[in-house]
This record gives structure tokens, sequence and C-alpha cells, in this order.
């Protein structure tokens, strides 16, 4: 027997609602979903019946805010173009991409009604007219139609009729297959500011610096979920905050367009607007006028986003990073070179350390002029109450002035020109930090072609500006396709001293794809008579990519065919060129001759297994303090596709860090690391 059929009053259940924004992309409107977590907060406070006032609701991790009342989505951080912003309950199919629509609220309500009238007394066949005058059928539960109005060309005004190509209806999110996200986790753990190259498109498909930083956040949130599992679970983390700092726009709207847009020729019209718009950021960084616009955008930018990031988190107590992509990283790198350590936190080498300790600060003058053999002299300068800090200060008139002889006063001049580190001339006022940029203060930090103590190193410079300082200190500086090598090299530098780091920013990582055009290293300008590969980033998969061990696996057996021919040519050649002897004698000298082989067999896998100890010498190689004393140039591993020819993806090798995990990884990795937390599982070859 069939069951009864409930009370139809009972079968009809309220739709849930779900909050969607309006995007314009390329004249393409689209309808996104807001994450389940922000629609239920949006839903929460519009049930609360406050959204009659201007009731500001926080979404998407907070880079946006919902003005319930105007149902307008605005961005927090950056210069974006206001959203409309829909409680969506009823959808139709759209013409173009066939992505369902949400009708209107209010047609939506009466659609709802309609609907909830069917359900109740089993009535279907209505007919409703939205406000476009188009056709919409509730044929029963399961098939609702929409209908376009066809207009008839008659003189008494045209009627909505059923024709043109119907479209489906659909009632509540959950049945137009959209893609909702969960939300992002509340707890932020880090900050990091990333800091654009040249032009105002930033990937290959001509994307903004934020669309490509919202890349590189959804890439975290998915790797911290597949290789920080362990410590989410324990709620130990949260996630990263990305935030993006465009500084193109500033630059370009002082004018020089307009001086640009004069002198430049008509032909190849397009070429010519895109160098002026792209390749002219490299020389207006080199001019001191516009450099000193970029720099100030750049740093006053990054203060500003980290004072309104701390008023709307005021309960946030992480680090702050910054990430640089191409020009990007080396505008960073040369206002992080400028930066003004506060004395009691200027920790540097034995020789740039700068002590409060009166005591200690003696035994280091004692220690320098036993170096100079110059012993005698010591109870003078313990007289004078002459600390290390005090001796790189002297000048000639000084030294005279306590009655030290010529020969010494020079041998002492000698050693402070020489050895004195740049941190220590900041410090005392000898070159001003908001001055000149890197190569002007180069002294013993950075050692440049030619240079003498004598050698004025202004003379290697680039442009001078004023830099302004930060209002935080960075815990870790990313450089993703990074050209600060070929630069530093083009200013003159030709060594960075291994005992030199940032004044305010204890770590450094020179990321960089392999066929990346813009990309150098940094390491061989600390290590310049040492030759050894990057760090190989590992795969985010935990593995070499398959055509890399392919190829290493080709390369050791063409090694291993190598050597076993040549140990079989030499063999046979000794057999060859030896006189016949006597019985006895030829056994010994088989004897020998199979000693012989079996030393060469010993002796010849040592090329086999020099790569691996190589590999492992490589990790352990002393690149000075620049990263804390690790490795600092890392290289990302090429696609398959992309080994068969360097130069058609070199342009794609330069834009591809937004979206590869391998990059981001590593950055998670850093990050967390300071914080004392680890991946799940240690990838293979990592640091």
């Amino acid at each position: 027997p069939e069951a009864a059929e409930p009370d139809p009053a009972r079968r009809y259940e309220a739709v849930a609602p779900h909050w969607f924004y309006r995007k314009v992309t390329d004249s393409r409107e689209r309808w996104i979903p807001f994450s389940s977590q922000d629609s239920e907060r949006l839903e929460e406070a519009h049930g609360s019946g406050r959204d009659k006032e201007d009731l500001v609701v926080p979404t998407s991790g907070g880079r946006y805010d919902v003005h319930l009342k105007k149902r307008q989505r605005v961005a927090v951080y950056w210069e974006e173009e206001v959203s409309e912003v829909r409680r969506c309950t009823w959808f139709y199919k759209g013409d173009k991409d066939n992505k369902y629509i949400p009708y209107s609220e209010t047609f939506s309500e009466e659609l709802e009604e309609a609907y909830m009238i069917a359900v109740t007394l089993d009535e279907w066949k209505k007919k409703l007219e939205s406000p476009s005058r188009e056709i919409i059928i509730l044929h029963n539960p399961k098939l609702m139609v929409h209908y376009h109005p066809v207009a008839t060309s008659d003189d008494w005004g045209s009627t909505p009729t059923e024709q043109g190509r119907p479209r489906t209806v659909k009632r509540g999110v959950e049945n137009i297959a959209a893609e909702i996200p969960n939300g992002e986790p509340l707890q932020i753990d880090h900050l990091v500011f990333v800091v654009h190259g040249i032009g105002p498109a930033c990937d290959i498909r001509f994307r903004s610096i934020i669309q490509c930083v919202n890349d590189f956040r959804n890439v975290s949130l998915s790797m911290l979920q597949a290789h920080f599992k362990k410590a989410q679970e324990q709620q130990q983390i949260g996630r990263v905050e990305f935030l993006p700092v465009n500084w193109h726009s500033s630059l370009h709207s002082t004018g020089v367009d307009v001086d640009l847009e004069r002198i430049t020729l008509p032909s190849i019209n397009r070429l010519r607007h895109f160098i002026n718009d792209t390749i002219l950021d490299v020389f207006f960084y080199n001019s001191s006028t516009y450099c000193q616009t970029i720099v100030d955008t750049v740093a006053s930018e990054m203060n500003r986003l980290y004072q309104l990031f701390l008023q709307r988190n005021p309960l946030f107590k992480g680090g702050v990073s910054i990430a640089g992509h191409s020009l990007g990283s080396l505008i960073l790198f040369d206002l992080l070179t400028n930066q003004k350590a506060a004395p009691e936190e200027d920790e540097h080498s034995e020789e740039g350390s700068r002590t409060t300790s009166s005591n200690r600060g003696t035994e280091e003058v004692k220690d320098i002029l036993k170096k100079l053999e110059l012993s005698e002299y010591c109870d003078v300068f313990e007289k004078e109450k002459m600390d290390r800090q005090a001796l790189f200060l002297c000048t000639e008139k000084n030294l005279k002035e306590m009655g030290i002889p010529l020969g010494p006063r020079m041998k002492i001049l000698h050693y402070i020109s020489s050895k004195m580190e740049m941190q220590v001339c900041l410090l005392h006022g000898l070159c001003s930090s908001r001055s000149q940029p890197i190569a002007l203060r180069q002294g013993p930090a950075f050692t440049t072609h030619d240079q003498s103590p004598s050698t004025p190193t202004s003379s290697f410079l680039a442009v001078s500006a004023n830099y302004p300082q930060l209002n935080y200190k960075p815990t870790i500086f990313f450089a993703f396709g990074s050209p600060i090598g070929m630069f530093l090299t083009v200013r003159g530098v030709k060594r960075i001293n291994p005992n030199y780091s940032l004044p305010t920013c204890k770590g450094f990582f020179n990321i960089f794809h392999p066929f990346d055009p813009v990309a150098y290293r940094i390491e061989p300008m600390i290590v310049p008579d040492l030759e050894f590969e990057p760090m190989l980033l590992p795969h985010h998969k935990g593995r070499k990519r398959m055509h890399l061990e392919l190829k290493e696996g080709l390369t050791r057996m063409s090694v291993d065919l190598k050597n076993n021919l040549l140990g079989s040519l030499r063999v046979a050649w000794q057999s060859f060129t030896r006189a016949p002897l006597p019985a006895v004698e030829a056994a010994s000298t088989d004897a020998e001759a199979e000693a012989e082989a079996g030393a060469e067999k010993q002796s010849d896998p040592k090329p086999e297994e020099t790569p691996a100890a190589v590999k492992e010498e490589a990790s352990l190689i002393n690149v000075g303090r620049l990263n804390g004393g690790n490795r600092i140039d890392y290289v990302l591993q090429e696609k398959p596709i992309e080994s068969f020819n360097e130069y058609l993806f070199a342009l794609q090798g330069h834009l591809c860090y937004w979206e590869s995990e391998d990059t981001v990884l590593l950055v998670l990795k850093e990050i967390y690391q300071t914080q004392g937390i680890t991946l799940d599982q240690p990838l293979p070859g990592s640091q």
C-alpha cells in the first residue's frame, strides 16, 4: 500500500539565500558567490534588521567591506571599482556562458511567493512577468522556464509571448552547481607586502598586481591545508595575509605620460606605448627625480597599509615580511639597505658589531692594536677610554693629539678605512642613511671595481634619493625573478662583504625560475672564488620532477658507460703493448692487470658520486650573513614542457611566480619556521 501523502502545506520549505557580488572584467559580467562563512555573516546582519542603517560587514578575510544598506562591496586596502551585492535565491541561465545569473531581490521574493502558493495548493503552470517584461513559467518543482520577450512590429505595441529560446530557472544556490569556498581562517599569523615590477600588468594574462596577489594568497591557503594540516588541526596556525603594493599608477600620474606622448613617434604605435608603460619604469628608477617618487610611494604605501591593517586587526601579534617581483625587489632591496637599525639591535659580526659594553669595546681595541703589532699603545687608548666605536671615528688629527707617531697612525688609519663596515658608518652619521642608495654607501660592505681605501665610493654610484624609513622591521625579504645582482654589478659593486646583513631584516631569499631572463644570482657576489649551484627548490608534492630525474639518470648512465669503456680500452691497450713473458711472469702480470682493473673500478665510481657530494657540500657553503648564514639563491624546477625550449618559455619563466606552489610553499615554510612551526613532512632536498 502506498504511503499517505503528507499534508501539502508541510511540503513547502523556505529557500536558503546566499549572497553574491557582481564582478565586471573586460565588459563581461559575472556573479560570484561569497564564501559560506561570509554569506552566513551577511545573512545574520540582514536578519538582525539593522541593514536599514549603514551596517558594514567585513568579508574576504577583511580585505573588502560590504555596506548592507547600499548593497555595495568596497575594497579596503586598494583602489577598486565598487561591486553590487545581492541576496540571491532564484537564478536563470545566462545566454553567453551558461552561467546562472541571480534575479533581483524584489523579483525573487515574487517568484518565491508564487512557488509557495503552487507547492501548497499543488497548482502549477504559473506564469509571471518580470520587470523587464520577460516571462517565467513554473511548470512543476523540477521544471521552471524563463522566456525572452519577442517584440512584434505592429502599431498597437508589442505583447510578451512565450517565443524565443527558453532558459532554465533554478531555485536555491544548491541547484546551480556554484563553487562556494568555505572561507579563510580568521586568525592571521603573518603579514606580507608584495611589490610589483615594471608596468601595470604582472603576468602573461596582463592582470594587475591585485589579481596576481589574490592567486598567490589562494595558493597559500591550499598549501597550508596540504602541508600544515597538523598545525591547523591543533589550531596553532591560521593563515598568512598577502597585500599588494602598487607604485606604477602613482609614478604615471605625475604628468610624465603626457610629456612622453609629446615626444613619442607615431609609428609602431602599440609597441611604443607598451615600452612607455613598462620598460621605461627601469629608466625612471635610475632617474633621481622619479626614483624619489617611486621609493616614497612604496615606503609610504607599505606604512599606510601596515597602520590600516593594525587598526582593523588590533589583536594581530605576528611579524611582517616583504616580497618584490622583478624591479620591485630592487626597490625593496635599496629601501632595506637604507634603513636605520636601532643601536641596541644592531647585531653584526665581531668586526662590525656595536656593543654597549665599554669593557668589551676596550678589549676589541686591544685586539686590533695587537693585530697591527702596536700593543705598546694599548695604555694610551685605555687612558682615553677609547672603545672600538670611538676608534672608528678617529681622524689623523685625533691620533696625533694622543701622541701616536706617524707610522702607527698610518697603520691604524689604513685599518679603519679597509675594515670599517657600512653599518658603523650609518650609525655615526658619516653617511646619512636618508641620503644615498646602496652604492653610495658601499664602503667595506660592498667592494667596487678598482676600489682602494683612498678611492671615494661616490664615483661608482647610482642615483641619490632620500630613502624613507619603514614603521616596522621586516622578518624576511623574498625576491622573485630579481635583477638585484645585475644592478649591483652595473653600479660598480664587485663583492658583498660576507659579514654584511640588512640593517633591519634578518632573512633574504632570492627565488627564480631557471629560464627567467630578468633574474640574477646573489651568492656569487658574496663567495666569488667558489663555483656552486643555487639550492633546488623541492617540488611541493615532495619529489623531483620526473623529467629532471630522468635527465640526471641519463647523465649518470652516460658517465658509467664512458668510464667502463675507457677502462676496457685501457686494459686492452696495455695487453697489446706488453711483450710475451714466461708463464710464471704472465700469471703475475695477469694478477697485476686484475689489481689495476680493480683499482680503476674503485676509482671510476668517483665521478658518479661527485654530484651527490657536491650537492651535500653546496647546502653547507657559507654564503655570509645576508640570510642569517643560510643559503640565499633558490631555483625552481622547470616543467617538462618548458625544458623543450628555454627561449619559448623565457617570458613565462619571469611571470610564473604568482601561481607557483613551490614558491608559495618556500615562503610559508620560512615564515612559519620563525614561529617554530614546521611542515607535516619535511620535503626531500629542502634546507
